[in-house]
């Protein structure tokens, strides 16, 4: 009977960006780790800050502070990385702090396709203590054009 419980849990990724708490689905996200030197990557997106070697794979790095238009700042070394799978790559977020992982049920969380249409990088709302949580959708952060130059770049990249 326990097990039918489990079934509509999730475990989300809760990270922040300034004050605001963001998540990120555990099923997502393959590793935390410090900040460390970012490469730039010519004619990469905007969004695109540049790209890091991790383990000899080179990953893009998101700056998602653009993506959601709040203050730019120049990375620290309490900054952290959040390397995650998209269908297409991987890539990293760079975030302020990550603050661990959270069991949430599925009734918890608001799909925003739903109640908020006008919230294209974000899959769902949810709430946990007091704290309104926004669960990223990774798969929406680049565009269909933004994906075509980073292809690019990294393909030029290469040569």
């Amino acid at each position: 009977m326990n097990n039918l419980k489990n079934i509509d849990k999730q475990k989300i990724v809760l990270f922040s960006l300034d004050e605001p708490r963001y998540a990120l689905y555990l099923s997502e996200v393959e590793r935390v780790v410090s900040a460390v030197e970012i490469i730039p990557l010519p004619k990469a997106p905007e969004i695109v800050s540049g790209v890091i070697n991790f383990h000899g794979e080179i990953i893009p790095v998101i700056d998602i502070r653009k993506r959601f238009r709040l203050p730019l700042h120049d990375i620290n070394l309490e900054d952290h990385f959040i390397i995650a799978r998209t269908s297409k790559r991987l890539v990293v977020l760079v975030v302020d702090s990550v603050n661990g992982v959270y069991d949430i049920d599925s009734y918890q969380v608001v799909k925003t396709d739903e109640a908020f249409p006008f919230t294209d990088y974000i899959s769902g709302i949810a709430k946990i203590e007091t704290d309104i949580i926004l669960i990223n959708d990774l798969e929406k952060f680049l565009s269909l054009n933004e994906q075509q130059k980073l292809d690019d770049a990294l393909s030029a990249g290469k040569e």
